[in-house]
């Protein structure tokens, strides 16, 4: 049986990005200040973290595709 990486690739991607951006919506949410109360060092801190694992994700692909080079003198 073959697998069909690109395919799998596509409706993995899809699925996992739906899901992380309906998050990032909902994180959103916590806006609303008649509900919630926080300090702009709070929301700076969690849009820190949020893009500091963005970019080591994003690093991963580029990592994969990029071959080592070897030494030479």
């Amino acid at each position: 049986m073959a697998v069909d990486k690109k395919a799998n690739f596509i409706r993995i991607a899809e699925a996992r990005t739906n899901r992380i951006i309906e998050s990032i919506a909902q994180l959103g949410n916590l806006s609303n200040t008649s509900y919630y109360e926080y300090t702009p060092e709070q929301i700076e801190a969690i849009f820190a973290a949020i893009q500091a694992e963005l970019d080591n994700q994003k690093k991963r692909f580029s990592e994969k595709t990029s071959k080592r080079k070897r030494f030479r003198l």
